[in-house]
């Protein structure tokens, strides 16, 4: 593995109005791993299977660190994530899809220190900027404190059986030409596009298309919670309404809202539906449940031909929890995760996302033709277009569950229209900042 060096750096290395949650109580850190015996705590999100296999790797590399792995839904998760957090049993490491109100309640490890003695400064900038938080709790700028475990990309899964039976190749150049391959669908009797609405995962759908009619700034500026940033905008009500038309002219399954995402997924690896929204997290387990070349993945289309494209991709957010015990330990575990080949190779086969980490390293194997091997080309034709941007999911800790997920089953109903949707979303927004 890389190499670290060894010793401790003071906290000094704090940019200027950082809360004062210090990595550990004596306010420094050491970059040596502990001989001592240590079991590192992960509280982990259902579904996400990776962490036990790094766990696996990094105890037998180092058999003086054990884990113990717990895991919750995203949803409880990122509503308990701030009593977790302050509990006298915090976690040593905690995926945390949305910092909120914990940097400025100083309930998260600053890793800046960890940043300067690992040297994480040749890691991408834009890979790490949604990670930090300044002290006015404008994410993008600030200090450090998240890392990820895999770095997402996100687009659309075919079924390859069902494409050649309506002779449908490549992948469409255009918003217009996706719901062209929609319609196809419909008219041979199969569903176009796999997706659920019971916990909100159809939000993949809805910013894969407000991403394509406007600016990607304005978006981010307002899930980094920039003065003066709103949803309420034209790319914001266009892509509420071309998601609203497509469940109108029955596009999506009949019951979409009481289909939860592994539902969604099953459903998808079971032959039910032409397309499915989703990342590259489900790249390996679609190859597995589906067969090689059953299906393929593309990246959501432009609203223009030939446009740079834009998807959703971001960390896998993990924090270390101010209270965590073994903070040292575990900010050496996130670095292994970066620079070890074996790590670096497991977040490939067991999750599809990049590794991350300093782009001069060489990137992990992946088997050819494999939807793996189409994901990393898509995350890399993203990168390349500095295309990607933030799950909207992730704006603040309520807005998921609060919001997109209650609003978009009332739009995917006739129950609400794109103006009004979207003004909802922003009223809840504000609502929440007002009240951090």
């Amino acid at each position: 593995m890389v190499a670290v060096t060894a010793g401790a750096l003071a906290l000094a290395g704090c940019a200027p109005g950082s809360p004062a949650a210090a990595p550990t109580s004596s306010g420094e850190v050491d970059l040596k791993l502990t001989s001592d015996k240590v079991t590192i705590k992960i509280q982990d999100e259902t579904g996400f299977p990776v962490t036990d296999d790094l766990a696996a790797e990094f105890t037998k590399q180092h058999p003086n660190v054990t884990f113990k792995v717990v895991r919750d839904s995203f949803q409880n998760l990122t509503a308990n994530a701030p009593r977790l957090l302050a509990g006298a049993d915090a976690p040593d490491l905690i995926r945390l899809p949305t910092m909120g109100d914990t940097v400025k309640d100083g309930l998260l490890t600053n890793l800046d220190p960890y940043f300067k003695g690992y040297g994480w400064d040749k890691f991408s900038v834009g890979q790490l900027a949604p990670s930090r938080m300044s002290a006015k709790g404008v994410r993008g700028e600030g200090s450090l404190y998240q890392m990820g475990l895999g770095y997402s990309v996100t687009g659309i899964y075919v079924n390859e059986k069902y494409a050649k039976q309506l002779g449908l190749s490549g992948a469409p150049a255009t918003i217009a030409e996706l719901e062209g391959w929609m319609a196809k669908a419909k008219a041979a009797k199969i569903l176009p596009v796999q997706i659920g609405m019971q916990d909100g995962v159809g939000t993949f759908a809805l910013q894969a298309l407000i991403n394509q009619y406007g600016d990607k700034s304005d978006l981010v500026d307002w899930m980094f919670n920039k003065p003066g940033a709103t949803f309420d905008t034209e790319a914001g009500v266009k892509g509420a309404t071309v998601f609203k038309k497509w469940a109108d002219a029955g596009y999506f399954p009949s019951d979409v809202n009481a289909i939860n995402y592994t539902t969604m997924v099953s459903n998808f690896h079971a032959g039910k539906g032409l397309l499915m929204f989703d990342g590259n997290w489900d790249a390996a387990g679609t190859d597995k449940a589906m067969g090689q070349g059953a299906a393929r993945f593309f990246l959501a289309p432009p609203a223009t031909a030939g446009s740079p494209y834009v998807a959703m991709g971001a960390a896998n957010s993990f924090a270390i929890p101010a209270k965590a015990k073994h903070a040292d330990a575990t900010a050496f575990f996130l670095n292994w995760i970066h620079t070890d080949p074996k790590a670096r190779q497991i977040i490939v086969d067991v999750t599809g996302a990049s590794p991350g980490g300093d782009p001069s390293q060489a990137l992990p194997k992946a088997k050819e033709g494999s939807l793996t091997a189409q994901v990393l080309e898509a995350s890399a034709q993203v990168g390349s277009d500095d295309g990607f941007v933030d799950f909207m999911a992730n704006t603040t800790a309520g807005i998921y569950a609060g919001a997109f997920q209650p609003d978009e089953q009332k739009l995917l109903t006739r129950r609400t229209e794109p103006k009004a949707f979207v003004e909802s979303i922003q009223e809840y927004y504000v609502k929440e900042l007002a009240g951090s």
